[in-house]
């Protein structure tokens, strides 16, 4: 925010400047006027209309690339020449605009030269093939494409000067956008009706060989087939399925036989099996066999088992035993027949199979080869039968030629124009102008390397800050007159600084010096004379000035205080002060004159000052303001003295102040706020640890306090200096 402050005016007045860029280029640019088209890539039916060369449609990853390529295309130079071409746009003078006075002059030279015969038509050639190319690049530089949002709709815009002609080619590009499409799928699809067809007859061909190999090898290997299978392979099946029958027979024939067989050797007359029962000879002896049974069983129980009757009847039984089991043999011998009939012919059609398994073997050896020459014939059928297809849906799209793109909208003339958008570009101006000025406010921050506050003093440099010193108007007071009569030895003032504490006793600068006495008397407490030297970095720093009005301010007060000019080179308090001298502080080293005899006086302060009175120039000034006669002056002058403020050259320039270190009690250092680099105020203390070391703090002399109140910080003095300066009275 401090930052803004102080730097809102350049950024101000570098977005005015913008502003006033802005409307000068509003006023002077050439309207230009933007008329589209818009395209949609239709996904639609027509693929049910006309069959398509490949049946696959686009994956959904793919969708994007073909919107891409189409954008593409519109853009190409295939689309764009068709337009310049269809349009006549080398020669529209309103889209070419007007020749300039060097093409001008070059077409009138050719014109001159093809008249001479040294223009060949060749040449002519070249140079409309270069225009031509010329106006394709024009055209494409004021085209623009863009898809809408995620749709298949592409829009086509141009831009010109001239509203009617951006409209006309806008519709052009949209329609030779749709013939280059037309154009294409006709060529594609008659160059594949081409190829189609030679590959057709090879196909055909092929077929026909594989069709003919197959019936040779059919014929040569005795491979006869019924339907889809071999005759060996059928007759092996039929004779599987004939002998399960004839071995579920034989089984069966032989489960009779074993069961018969056993109810003879096991003598069990009361068994049964399905011949017994279908016979009349066998039911009836059981028949009869059963009433003997009971016949007997009555008479035994009636007359005993003895009986004559009784034993008739038991021998009837046993020759109808025998009977019925003589029966059951019969019987078995039946079975018997069946078993063996049975096995002959399950054996007989065993050998068969085994036969036309060895027969079946050999012919599966050879179908293999058949049917490898079968799968490749099917190939070439199927290969001949979808080419063939393919032709057919060929020849169909030739006929009808489709394109999958259409346009929805015309471009129709502009009502205003396009470019430039006057507000957008003021506001354009502005901000651009703007961002210029806080890139130049920031470089200025960026080189600010000056002393804007007591805290920097005391951070950079590690010394106690005194205080500010107001940058003095010199138009606002009036400087004293010399009076009539007035001593030759009394000062004159020669501006309105030095005498500034004196008119202004209640001011920041008089506080500010104020605290410096404070600052020599607690550090010089025991000290009768104090001699205080004011020096600075840089010359122009005011650090005479200061010495002037310390003196004054020390004098005024009571104090019994000398001013010594000690810059020998430049004596700027001489100049303020002592401008009328003849005599001063050279005489008294060089000649030894009487201090008393140079000394100039204050009637109003009692202030004493001893000038530099420079007459030529002084070579070796830093061996006199160290030398044994300058310390005899300061002895002399500190016995009837309470302060000697001695104003010394800027210790950056020259090693005067250096060399009367050790002549000095303390210093006040002088810093110009905003002009002296931070820097070099912090090398020059650090190279003189002597004056380092008796300083008893720094002076920010110059300052601007408005702009003092844009460097505040929270907590620092400068923040509260609207509010102490109730306590100062900068005027009279």
């Amino acid at each position: 925010m401090g930052i803004a402050r102080r730097q809102w005016v350049v950024v101000a007045l570098c977005a005015t400047v913008g502003a006033m860029l802005g409307i000068a280029y509003v006023m002077t640019a050439t309207p230009l006027y933007t008329a589209g088209t818009s395209v949609m890539i239709d996904r639609g039916d027509t693929s049910q209309v006309v069959a398509q060369l490949s049946t696959a449609g686009p994956a959904p990853g793919e969708e994007e690339a073909m919107i891409v390529s189409q954008i593409a295309l519109l853009q190409s130079q295939a689309v764009i020449g068709a337009v310049v071409d269809k349009l006549d746009l080398t020669n529209d003078p309103e889209f070419v605009g007007t020749p300039s006075a060097v093409a001008t002059v070059k077409n009138g030279i050719k014109s001159l030269i093809s008249l001479t015969g040294l223009y060949s038509p060749k040449e002519a050639q070249v140079d409309s093939a270069a225009r031509r190319q010329a106006a394709i690049e024009q055209l494409g530089r004021g085209m623009s494409v863009a898809r809408a949002g995620r749709s298949y709709v592409i829009g086509v815009a141009y831009t010109s000067p001239s509203a009617a002609l951006s409209a006309r080619i806008a519709n052009g590009i949209g329609d030779a956008y749709l013939d280059d499409k037309l154009e294409s799928r006709y060529e594609a699809t008659r160059r594949a009706g081409s190829w189609l067809e030679g590959r057709i007859a090879e196909l055909r061909q092929k077929a026909l060989e594989a069709d003919l190999a197959v019936q040779k090898f059919r014929s040569e290997n005795g491979l006869v087939s019924a339907g889809q299978t071999l005759m060996s392979d059928q007759q092996l099946t039929e004779l599987n399925s004939a002998l399960i029958v004839a071995q579920s027979e034989t089984a069966q024939a032989r489960a009779k036989h074993e069961r018969i067989q056993k109810i003879i050797d096991a003598g069990q007359g009361d068994a049964i099996v399905n011949d017994v029962l279908d016979s009349s000879i066998s039911n009836d002896l059981r028949q009869k066999y059963l009433e003997a049974s009971k016949t007997e069983a009555d008479i035994s129980a009636r007359l005993g088992a003895d009986h004559v009757q009784a034993v008739r009847l038991r021998g009837e039984m046993a020759e109808y035993r025998r009977q019925m089991f003589e029966e059951l043999s019969r019987i078995a011998q039946s079975y018997q027949s069946e078993l063996e009939v049975a096995q002959a012919r399950q054996k007989s059609l065993e050998d068969s199979v085994q036969k036309a398994m060895g027969v079946t073997f050999s012919a599966n050896e050879t179908q293999v080869q058949l049917r490898e020459l079968e799968r490749e014939a099917d190939t070439y059928k199927n290969l001949y039968q979808n080419f063939l297809q393919k032709h057919q849906e060929a020849l169909q799209q030739q006929s009808f030629p489709l394109t999958e793109a259409r346009v929805i909208t015309k471009a129709t003339e502009p009502d205003g124009a396009s470019h430039p958008k006057k507000l957008i570009m003021l506001l354009a101006f502005c901000f651009l102008g703007g961002f210029a000025g806080a890139g130049i406010g920031a470089f200025r921050e960026f080189r600010d390397r000056f002393f804007r506050t007591g805290d920097q003093v005391r951070d950079v440099l590690d010394l106690e800050f005194i205080g500010t010193a107001p940058m003095i108007d010199e138009s606002a007071g009036k400087v004293p007159e010399v009076q009539a009569g007035q001593s030759p030895r009394a000062l004159r003032k020669s501006n309105v600084a030095s005498n500034y504490v004196i008119d202004h006793p209640l001011s920041s600068f008089a506080e500010t010096l104020r605290s410096a006495k404070i600052a020599a008397d607690l550090t010089l407490a025991g000290k009768d004379c104090k001699i205080i030297g004011i020096v600075s970095t840089l010359p122009g720093e005011g650090k005479s000035t200061t010495a002037i009005n310390f003196a004054e301010l020390l004098a005024s007060q009571g104090a019994r205080t000398v001013l010594i000019d000690g810059d020998l080179r430049n004596p700027g308090a001489t100049r303020a002060i002592g401008l009328h001298a003849e005599e001063g502080i050279l005489e008294a080293i060089l000649e030894k004159k009487p201090v008393g005899d140079l000394l100039l006086y204050n009637p109003e302060t009692k202030l004493a000052f001893l000038p530099a009175v420079i007459k030529r120039r002084v070579p070796h000034s830093a061996e006199l303001i160290g030398s044994l006669a300058m310390r005899d002056i300061l002895t002399s002058l500190s016995a009837e003295a309470d302060y000697i403020i001695v104003d010394l050259p800027p210790l950056g320039a020259v090693v005067d102040a250096r060399a009367a270190a050790n002549r000095i009690d303390s210093f006040i250092y002088v810093v110009e706020w905003g002009k002296t680099a931070r820097r070099a105020v912090r090398q020059t203390i650090g190279n003189e640890p002597q004056v380092r070391d008796k300083t008893l703090g720094v002076i920010l002399n110059k300052v601007d306090h408005e702009k003092m109140k844009l460097y505040r910080t929270y907590g620092s003095s400068e923040y509260y200096y609207s509010r102490y300066s109730e306590y100062y009275q900068e005027n009279k």
